[in-house]
């Protein structure tokens, strides 16, 4: 359950008097089970699109890092016409990219 912090009320403290504090403290003997019983506890939930956010965000970290050294050698092999494509490999890897994504599931708002 999501908490809209925008529109809480903050009560504003009022001076306790001396007889107030002696009613306060004679009324807080007298049920010591009802001032505990109406205790509440804050409480967190993560949303189900906060939860696919961390699952993908583990996904990125246990990606290996950019190999800058194999980026220079494909720019360079491009710019001497050395490079060649796959076709097969590229349409097998576009399609294998297109079932991932198709996995994870984006929610427009």
């Amino acid at each position: 359950m999501a908490i809209d912090i925008n529109k809480l009320k903050t009560a504003t403290p009022t001076p306790v008097t001396a007889r107030d504090a002696k009613s306060t403290n004679n009324a807080a003997k007298a049920a010591p089970q009802a001032a505990t019983a109406n205790v509440k506890t804050d409480s967190v939930s993560i949303t189900p699109q906060a939860q696919e956010l961390q699952g993908a965000q583990a996904k990125m970290a246990s990606l290996p890092e950019i190999d800058q050294k194999k980026v220079a050698e494909i720019k360079q092999a491009i710019s001497e016409g050395r490079y060649k494509v796959d076709p097969e490999k590229l349409a097998a890897n576009i399609a294998s990219f297109e079932a991932e994504l198709s996995g994870l599931k984006f929610q427009e708002e």
